[in-house]
């Protein structure tokens, strides 16, 4: 979205962490953010010469399905990325605040507004993690962790930017049967998970599977079951498209 079609969220919408009032099977999730060290979430760390500053929310919702992830699929016509599931986010832009303090809150839920529509005074910001890195983009990201406590209508607002906005049970990314590790052409294993008819893999997928590990959400699972970024890969993407909740303007077909 161009910078002349934004308009900035009211600095009331904006919320400082909060770690009281969440739902019984967050506190874990919660509890091991406040402890979790950089080096147990990934392997790639902000170098000292630093990087761009970016920032993603973690949303955690309430669904019919029970606790679910808000997630969005980056358009197919975008150049890098294309197709990618990931969560809302973005750089920082200097209007969010200091990256080492408020600004990636800020910036989190502002880059949600923006791709999604979600209004965020309904979302309770009640951790924080390290900071992570992007190599190949040099992108050093903070991913924030937020409750949907007051859930809002949400789409894609731009579809040159989103082309999808669904909901993930997390009962479904738990879910040994959904759950591989992919190789990318670089050599490079992470995990990776076919939900919602999609692939989930890369920085996204790897943050999702250190906060199931550490927040005590994971089931045991094959770790061995390693496919390659290929047709092979996303020949998973059979999944049951009614155990998410694709929301209006989403394309609910694979990437």
């Amino acid at each position: 979205m161009t910078r002349e079609a934004r308009r900035t969220p009211e600095p009331s919408a904006v919320r400082v962490v909060e770690a009281d009032g969440l739902p019984a099977w967050l506190e874990p999730v919660r509890e091991a953010a406040e402890r979790v060290l950089p080096e147990q979430l990934s392997r790639f760390l902000p170098p000292v010469e630093g990087g761009r500053a970016a920032a993603v929310l973690m949303l955690f919702g309430e669904g019919p399905d029970g606790p679910d992830l808000l997630l969005i699929e980056r358009a197919r016509s975008l150049r890098s990325h294309a197709g990618q599931p990931s969560f809302p986010g973005g750089a920082l832009d200097p209007e969010d605040g200091d990256p080492d303090g408020p600004g990636p809150v800020a910036a989190a839920l502002r880059e949600a507004w923006e791709e999604t529509g979600l209004d965020p005074a309904g979302v309770q910001v009640f951790a924080v993690l390290p900071a992570l890195y992007i190599p190949v983009s040099r992108f050093v990201v903070t991913p924030v962790l937020g409750w949907w406590r007051e859930e809002s209508p949400v789409r894609p607002v731009d579809q040159g930017e989103t082309g999808a906005v669904f909901r993930v049970p997390v009962a479904d990314l738990a879910d040994p049967a959904n759950r591989v590790r992919l190789r990318h052409p670089s050599g490079h294993v992470g995990p990776a998970f076919a939900v919602a008819g999609r692939l989930v893999w890369g920085f996204t997928a790897g943050v999702i599977d250190r906060v199931l590990h550490h927040g005590g959400l994971e089931l045991p699972w094959d770790p061995s079951r390693i496919v390659d970024l290929s047709d092979e890969a996303l020949a998973l993407v059979q999944g049951d498209l009614d155990h998410s909740r694709t929301l209006p303007g989403g394309d609910a077909g694979p990437t």
